[in-house]
């Protein structure tokens, strides 16, 4: 059995993950369709898994503007997804475009998660609790990357309809 994840330390190593990913995708060198595939998982599987599992805890010690602001900016976040997902030619100059548009959105969204959730969850959550987060955090996140969540048809469907993976 694997020892208990802190529910903080599964958030970083995600937001380091989707910053690699990133990196990725902007490297002519890459296998960009892949890194994308990989992004379009991990970001859907993260941001569902963090709003089951750790927004309603955030919620006891942070205003619900502050709460809803972070899950409007993954509703941002998933519509810049699919615009780049939609691209038909990786590297053309939209492609492009669309990329610096969700690394910004992307980096702006961890910014702020890792200022609130992060620094919250760390100053009034026991260990215990945090492993306990980190727990079902990772097996929401488990379950929707095997469901293949960030398919192209999955992230219309959430932008559109404003529908859970």
């Amino acid at each position: 059995m694997t020892p208990p994840q802190d529910v903080v330390e599964v958030i970083l190593k995600d937001h380091r993950r989707m910053e690699d990913l990133l990196r990725l995708m902007r490297s002519i060198e890459a296998d960009r369709p892949s890194a994308l595939n990989d992004f379009a998982h991990l970001m859907i599987a993260h941001g569902e898994a963090e709003e089951t599992s750790v927004h309603s805890v955030l919620e006891s010690f942070e205003s619900t503007d502050t709460v809803e602001h972070l899950e409007a900016g993954h509703r941002e976040a998933l519509k810049v997804l699919l615009a780049l997902l939609e691209v038909r030619e990786i590297g053309s100059p939209e492609w492009d475009w669309r990329l610096r548009q969700l690394a910004s959105v992307t980096g702006r969204h961890i910014e702020q998660e890792e200022r609130i959730v992060v620094n919250q969850a760390c100053e009034r959550l026991s260990h215990e609790c945090r492993a306990e987060l980190g727990a079902g955090f990772a097996r929401t996140r488990a379950d929707l990357l095997q469901q293949r969540c960030g398919s192209v048809a999955n992230v219309h469907r959430m932008v559109h309809a404003g529908a859970p993976a």
